[in-house]
């Protein structure tokens, strides 16, 4: 019997393990030109992912009782009124053994419905652009391209740089 694939809300008894979670996709990313420091940031993730599930945005994939994966969703808030709501997917995680088995798919599901029932008329997400699998598997979900994050070491800068003055 294969084992059995469910998508619920995170309970407050998961965040450890989901937090546990975060970490290895922090520590993945970082192949990805992430900055972020995993361990470092466990303690602060933890209360961020609690903060989630008390907002009911904190979604966990589990086969049979083991969790394989999380995502975080909410309603984006700013300062600016917008002509359309828009939810964010701030993570999407599956443990590698249980990727390529439809995990991510059903947590991207539940993560879109979560937020259109919440109001939402669009989900944005963020990829490391070096992260080809990522960007593949939003694409064949339909995301698009909206908006290009773009840095510079500013370590490098020199005053002779090669850049017309137009650039800067």
């Amino acid at each position: 019997m294969s084992p059995t694939l469910t998508v619920e809300h995170a309970t407050s008894e998961d965040i450890p393990t989901i937090t546990d979670l975060w970490v290895d996709l922090a520590r993945g990313q970082r192949a990805h030109g992430s900055v972020v420091k995993p361990e470092y940031n466990r303690e602060t993730m933890s209360e961020t992912l609690g903060a989630y599930q008390v907002a009911d945005g904190l979604l966990v994939a589990r086969l049979d009782d083991t969790i394989v994966g999380f995502a975080s969703v909410s309603i984006e808030r700013g300062s600016l009124e917008l002509e359309t709501t828009r939810g964010t997917l701030t993570n999407l995680y599956v443990v590698p053994d249980a990727r390529n088995a439809g995990v991510g798919s059903a947590l991207l599901e539940t993560a879109e419905r979560t937020l259109a029932r919440k109001g939402a008329e669009t989900m944005v997400l963020e990829v490391m652009a070096a992260n080809e699998a990522a960007r593949r598997f939003y694409r064949r979900h339909g995301y698009e391209t909206h908006r290009v994050t773009m840095d510079r070491s500013l370590a490098d800068r020199s005053e002779n740089d090669t850049h017309s003055k137009e650039d800067r």
